[in-house]
């Protein structure tokens, strides 16, 4: 033997059938595997895209948006109720003003009657 092999459609191998059925059952184990893994990822993608539709149909019920609509207008409520008693409290300080204005002429006038 020159140390030279050659290999090619016609070559001829012998090999004991455990050997082959073990080899066969590797593959189908491993292409079993292979298909499991794939399935699994399939499944848990779906799920996490059925999961955030969930969350964003979830966020957009109703009735979180009249919940806060309901506390816009109780807000706003009280708002013009301070904004009128602001505006209330405006006008009793310039009557105030006015009548203290009113009471310093008399008073002065009274001091020029009693004066006299």
């Amino acid at each position: 033997m020159s140390g030279e092999f050659k290999l090619s459609d016609q070559t001829n191998v012998s090999l004991p059938i455990k050997n082959m059925v073990a080899i066969a059952s590797a593959i189908v184990v491993a292409v079993w595997g292979y298909f499991g893994i794939i399935e699994r990822l399939n499944r848990l993608e779906t799920n996490e895209k059925l999961m955030s539709q969930d969350l964003l149909k979830k966020a957009e019920q109703t009735p979180k948006n009249q919940e806060m609509f309901m506390l816009i207008e109780y807000q706003a409520k009280s708002l013009e109720k301070h904004s009128k008693q602001l505006e209330e409290n405006v006008n009793t300080k310039v009557v105030i003003q006015h009548l203290e204005k009113r009471i310093d002429k008399l008073e002065k006038e009274l001091d020029s009657v009693r004066g006299k």
